[in-house]
């Protein structure tokens, strides 16, 4: 077993050195911990797979330090990817390039001739790529299935003993608290292929092209899939997740009640959780109502929480899947969820 250790600010240095001798080490962005090896080493990339249970066809999101070193790790920037490395980098939106092969392991990119870029919104990570001096792939540091790690406590849940370390974060939980937007660029549109904070919208304002998310059926339906989060199931605790719609009035949600076994989870805004904490056994919040970006940030946390507790089942609030800041949410959710209502 190794001794897993949580790498501080003045110890990056340390966590570097672990990289480049090939072992495993998580690290913060603004979205979730992802789990770091060096991009270009086979033997550690295949140990990622292995110590989450990841299918090998699953594409792994290279992170890199800065948008001036992408050209040494792609053959080809299409201008539209340059346009939006320079409005939303650093930031959550993973980019896919055309891949050098040669410099960037082909197990990260399930062998395809194209790999998803980010560059993470987070000073820690950022001099941790610097420091190893090369890209680091970075899946969610979760087991796979499992919902996604937003803060350190997470990571040693499932890895502790397993990796060499994790880095801290400053805060509590990740910022945003979901996976980054995944997007394709082609002369004649930008295709979404995993949804997330930067919304159609918000791309819209810097192309002239139509902004498209593709659907992960239609993703399916081709021979290799480009982005992950698609191909798989993701993000579930192990009790079943109802998912109520924005919809459902408290009647609705009694109903609910009524009808499932009595160790509950609730997972929902603070007015719902104070209106039905009677009814269940444990609440866990996910902030004011009609606040979509705290709930965002709270979801796997929350997911997190019960999967410690004794709940037979969760019930979970949707937000309007309309409001395309809630496609995120909505999109992990659903993902998350076994009864959709």
């Amino acid at each position: 077993m190794i001794d897993t250790k949580v790498y501080y600010p003045n110890q990056l240095k340390d966590a570097a050195e672990q990289l480049k001798a090939g072992q495993l080490v998580a690290f913060p962005t603004e979205t979730v911990f992802g789990l770091g090896a060096m991009a270009n080493n086979d033997q550690a990339i295949a140990k990622v797979f292995e110590v989450k249970g990841r299918p090998a066809d699953n594409p792994l999101i290279v992170h890199v330090s800065s948008i001036d070193s992408v050209k040494n790790y792609v053959t080809e920037i299409h201008p539209w990817a340059q346009k939006l490395m320079e409005a939303f980098w650093p930031g959550p939106l993973t980019i896919i390039f055309p891949t050098n092969e040669h410099l960037i392991s082909p197990l990260a990119t399930n062998h395809q001739p194209s790999v998803g870029l980010r560059m993470p919104n987070q000073i820690e990570t950022l001099l941790l790529i610097d420091m190893v001096g090369f890209p680091l792939v970075g899946p969610s540091a979760n087991l796979s299935t499992k919902p996604s790690p937003t803060q350190v406590e997470h990571v040693l849940h499932d890895f502790s003993g397993k990796i060499a370390g994790v880095v801290a974060n400053r805060q509590p939980l990740t910022e945003i608290g979901v996976e980054s937007t995944v997007v394709y660029p082609t002369d004649d549109q930008i295709t979404i292929l995993r949804p997330g904070y930067i919304t159609a919208d918000m791309i819209q304002e810097y192309v002239d092209v139509p902004v498209v998310e593709k659907t992960a059926q239609e993703q399916l339906s081709g021979e290799k899939v480009m982005s992950p989060g698609v191909k798989y199931k993701h993000y579930a605790p192990k009790q079943p997740v109802y998912l109520v719609p924005a919809s459902a009035d408290l009647a609705d949600w009694q109903l609910l009640i009524d009808q499932l076994p009595s160790a509950i989870g609730l997972l929902a805004d603070q007015s719902l959780c104070d209106r039905l904490k009677d009814q269940v056994a444990v609440t866990y919040s996910l902030g004011a109502p009609g606040d979509i970006l705290t709930a965002t940030r709270n979801l796997y946390a929350g997911l997190r929480y019960f999967d410690q507790r004794p709940v037979e089942v969760i019930i979970a609030q949707g937000l309007d899947s309309t409001n395309p800041q809630a496609r995120a949410y909505m999109n992990r959710l659903s993902k998350a969820s076994q009864h959709v209502l």
